[in-house]
C-alpha cells in the first residue's frame, strides 16, 4: 500500500484487539488494552465488560478517537487528579495517527502516591506499550453505487466495474438491469465520470 494515500479516502486504525499488557510503577499496576471500535455503543459494551473484569480495580481510565478524522473523542481520568490519565492514554493515539480506537488503562493501587507528573509518565507508558503489541492497519474508506442500464450494455457495464475494482454486490437482470456495487471512495469521481459519459445508464450513490 503506498504510504502517501490520501487519508481522506482512507484511515488507520488497529487490526485486533491487544489486551492485558502490564507496568508495575511503585506497586500500582497498570493494564492496558485497545480496541478497534465503530460506534459509540462499543465503547459502551467494552468499557462494561472490562469493569466487570476488573470490578476491584482503582481506576478505569480510558481515550478514545472515532471520525476519519479523529474528529469525535473523549479523554477520562475516572478519578484521577485532571488531565493525568485520559489525556496521556489520547496523545498516544495521536502519536500513533490512528482512529476508530479505543484505550483503556486499569490502575489497581498499590499504596504509595505517584503524583500527577508520575501518574502522567505511567498511563502514557501504559498506552504506548499496548499499542506497541497492535497490529496498525490502513482502512481505506467504500461507497455503494447503484447502477440501472439496459441488458445489452452489461459487458461495458462489468469492464469498468473491473477497472475500478468494483465488487458486485447485486445483479437484477431483466431488460433494464439493476447492479449494486461496492467500490473504494477514491473511485468515486472516476466511475461518475465514465458513466455520465455513457447513453441510457442512471447511477446513484448509496452511502
Amino acid at each position: 500500500m503506498q504510504k502517501n494515500k490520501d487519508l481522506t479516502f482512507a484511515y488507520k486504525t488497529l487490526e485486533k484487539p491487544i489486551e492485558n499488557t502490564l507496568i508495575k510503577e511503585k506497586g500500582s499496576k497498570f493494564i492496558g488494552f485497545a480496541y478497534p471500535i465503530n460506534n459509540e455503543e462499543d465503547i459502551k459494551n467494552i468499557l462494561d465488560g472490562i469493569r466487570s473484569e476488573h470490578p476491584k480495580a482503582t481506576h478505569h481510565c480510558y481515550a478514545f478517537r472515532m471520525g476519519i478524522n479523529g474528529e469525535n473523542y473523549r479523554a477520562n481520568d475516572d478519578g484521577e487528579p485532571s488531565g493525568s490519565a485520559g489525556l496521556p492514554i489520547y496523545n498516544q493515539l495521536l502519536a500513533h495517527e490512528i482512529t476508530n480506537v479505543l484505550i483503556i488503562v486499569v490502575r489497581y493501587y498499590g499504596g504509595t502516591k505517584l503524583g500527577v507528573s508520575g501518574l502522567v509518565k505511567a498511563y502514557k507508558e501504559a498506552a504506548k506499550i499496548t499499542l506497541e503489541e497492535a497490529n496498525i492497519i490502513v482502512k481505506e474508506l467504500e461507497t455503494k453505487i447503484e447502477i440501472g442500464f439496459n441488458f445489452n450494455q452489461q459487458n461495458t457495464i462489468f469492464t469498468l466495474l473491473s477497472k475500478v475494482d468494483a465488487k458486485v454486490l447485486n445483479f437484477d437482470t431483466k431488460e433494464n438491469c439493476t447492479l449494486t456495487a461496492s467500490l473504494k471512495m477514491i473511485q468515486k469521481e472516476n466511475i461518475s465520470e465514465k458513466l455520465s459519459e455513457m447513453q441510457y445508464i442512471t447511477f446513484h450513490f448509496i452511502d
